[in-house]
């Protein structure tokens, strides 16, 4: 049996909205037995022969392979990560996103199991363990991108991002309606500052998060916000998270554990990394200096040319930045990475990654090598 730590959150009796982030709350779970019952729940005239978990081991999240008896195989990820709510709700829209894309992109994203034609979500409450299962159809995978890609790799990439956001941005009228925004999110962060100062380290660094907040929401104000668009964006595109053809285009994504209904700028500050000349690494940071190599400017010429971007988009790559370190980084970072990586991230968030905002990001020289001035 599978065996492991998990924990739950208490929720803000005056917001339910914005949980009270608390040290976490350790019960032993057995993971065999919750997917077993989430599958009972979906068909027990299908018997389960063998749970393997495939999970990548850097999150907290676990993904299992599942056979059974007949030889037919599913892919289970069982979550506690975030909040049910968010999960129910990413989901169905992933899956309408995926049933509403056209050709070239009408299989690219891996398939939720439906039951009465809705996404199958089974939630596991007992005592203080939250957890929820949601059950794939295998995803068939062609060829992965080298760790570090040449420069006919990232011409490639940049086209083909392109024309998926703009595929995306398509479909988006039809899609169902998120309650996450970068405004909430951040909200919540600041909330969370307020009550449980003594989680997020000392006096100094609680303030220095504070200030980053207020920044974020005050720098919304020199940008053209209302002409930016909101698209599916997945923001993790770690090359272990999707996969292409022979002649590199994109053919199936998966992995969607910051989808969200946001910015397509959001998505761009993991494609610096995609192609950045350090190439992947297993063992990463989150430096922002990605974004100011030439090689990342090579990806967003040949984007630009498919899905033109403005200066405003280019100016705001820092906020999406700032967005992703505070929220993904220090205000879930303990819950979802591995105590081993939310660690050395959150310490290099101090550090490192919020003190290079403001200073070593240049978007002036980005504007000008796309012709946007």
């Amino acid at each position: 049996m599978i065996k492991d730590l998990i924990y739950t959150e208490p929720e803000n009796p005056i917001n339910p909205q914005f949980p009270v982030r608390a040290s976490k709350v350790h019960t032993k779970v057995d993971y065999n037995s919750i997917i077993k019952k989430a599958w009972e729940g979906y068909d027990d005239s299908k018997t389960i022969k063998e749970i393997v978990d495939i999970s990548a081991m850097v999150s907290t999240n676990h993904v299992f392979r599942i056979t059974f008896t007949d030889d037919d195989i599913v892919i289970a990820k069982l979550s506690y990560f975030g909040h049910y709510e968010h999960f129910k709700e990413d989901h169905r829209i992933i899956h309408s996103l995926s049933n509403n894309l056209l050709y070239p992109f009408e299989n690219l994203l891996a398939k939720s199991l439906l039951k009465n034609n809705r996404v199958y979500i089974y939630r596991y409450k007992h005592g203080k363990t939250d957890a929820w299962v949601v059950f794939y159809n295998p995803t068939r995978i062609l060829e992965r991108l080298p760790r570090r890609l040449e420069d006919h790799h990232i011409i490639k990439l940049g086209q083909q991002v392109g024309k998926f956001h703009k595929a995306c941005s398509r479909v988006k009228n039809v899609l169902p309606k998120s309650s996450k925004t970068l405004r909430t999110d951040i909200a919540a962060l600041q909330y969370q500052l307020e009550v449980n100062e003594k989680n997020f380290g000392s006096a100094m660094q609680v303030d220095f998060l504070k200030y980053h907040c207020d920044l974020f929401f005050k720098n919304r104000s020199n940008y053209n916000m209302k002409s930016f668009e909101i698209i599916p964006v997945f923001i993790d595109w770690n090359i272990g998270n999707f996969s292409v053809t022979p002649n590199l285009e994109l053919y199936s994504r998966w992995d969607y554990d910051w989808f969200r209904m946001s910015y397509r700028v959001l998505d761009f500050y993991f494609f610096s990394r995609v192609v950045s000349d350090a190439g992947d690494r297993t063992v990463f940071s989150y430096y922002i200096n990605t974004m100011n190599e030439d090689r990342f400017i090579l990806f967003l010429k040949e984007y630009h040319k498919v899905n033109p971007l403005t200066a405003g988009e280019i100016r705001y790559l820092k906020e999406a930045y700032r967005f992703f370190i505070l929220n993904y980084v220090i205000k879930d970072g303990k819950y979802f990475f591995n105590e081993q990586y939310a660690t050395k991230l959150q310490a290099e968030a101090f550090e490192i990654y919020l003190p290079s905002v403001d200073r070593d990001f240049d978007a002036e020289r980005i504007i000008e090598e796309l012709g946007l001035r």
